[in-house]
């Protein structure tokens, strides 16, 4: 096989794919998951993100690529270390691009705007808004609630306005964190890779971070115990999942500081034992209480 082939496979970045699976927050808490029609629209929303988010990350790696050979870990990215040309990432980028878009106008639900929303906002950010401190993270937080959105409003199913919260501020959570690993990794030669380290501090960060976690956890505590979760659901019983979120955290917080994570969600996620454990545990408890199970 080609060289090339494995190259091109790690532009895509196949890994980071997890993330997309926000776009099916809605059939889950909107009981949706046993209407066939909104399944299959919920699984083209999922594939026109991966192909759109891929076509982002090849983008990103384009203009980057001088930035990243500065970088300890992003050096090895193919662009950086030059197993891939320029014009093959280009080449690349256009069509998962069309494909995404393709795929996003014809069976991906009722608001094909959303993805052409998150394209325009990845272009805006990765040219200028990553350079704006705060709000370069308020665009990645940005990217996941349309991810949101695309599983809910584009399938015609009302989104909770906790949930909404409560997604804003876990992406926040884990975009701050991002830049807390990042600050952490490349110490005075941060500003070298991205500018926008320049004006945050690890004291500041870390406020940051814990304003989001504290949000996270309060927003999605409170949209278990609302009079509208219990009609909705027909139980009481979500509170109980709380813990899992809680220690779902809390077991994130000590990766970034103490195990160098915090970088690349989907890879923590992937790689740890203790946040695998939490995030089925939260998944299989939510599934069995919409599903008629009853607490005792």
């Amino acid at each position: 096989m080609s060289p090339l082939i494995p190259a091109l496979l790690r532009l895509l970045r196949p890994h980071q794919w997890l993330k997309n699976g926000f776009v099916f927050v809605g059939l889950l808490f909107g009981h949706a998951w046993t209407d066939p029609v909104k399944l299959g629209q919920a699984l083209a929303a999922f594939a026109a993100f991966c192909l759109l988010a891929s076509a982002v990350y090849v983008m990103n790696d384009l203009i980057d690529r001088e930035q990243d050979r500065l970088h300890p870990k992003k050096k090895a990215r193919p662009l950086a270390a030059g197993t891939v040309s320029v014009a093959a990432a280009v080449v690349l980028a256009a069509a998962l691009l069309l494909a995404g878009g393709g795929i996003a106008w014809l069976w991906a639900g009722s608001a094909p705007w959303i993805f052409l929303a998150y394209v325009v906002l990845n272009i805006a950010y990765s040219y200028r808004l990553k350079h704006v401190v705060i709000l370069d993270v308020f665009i990645i937080a940005s990217g996941f609630m349309l991810r949101i959105l695309a599983g809910t409003l584009g399938l015609d199913i009302a989104p909770s306005q906790w949930l909404l919260l409560c997604g804003l501020m876990l992406t926040l959570f884990l975009g701050f964190a991002k830049r807390r690993a990042e600050l952490k990794a490349l110490l005075e030669e941060s500003a070298g890779h991205r500018r926008v380290l320049e004006h945050y501090t690890a004291p500041m960060l870390d406020q940051f971070i814990g304003i989001a976690a504290a949000g996270t956890v309060i927003s999605y505590a409170l949209y278990t115990v609302s009079a509208e979760t219990v009609a909705l659901h027909g139980t009481r019983g979500l509170i109980a999942t709380v813990p899992f979120v809680l220690y779902g955290m809390l077991r994130y917080l000590w990766r970034l500081h103490t195990r160098g994570g915090g970088g690349d969600p989907a890879q923590d996620l992937l790689s740890d034992p203790h946040l695998l454990a939490a995030t089925a545990g939260w998944l299989l408890l939510v599934l069995a209480l919409l599903g008629g199970v009853t607490m005792p």
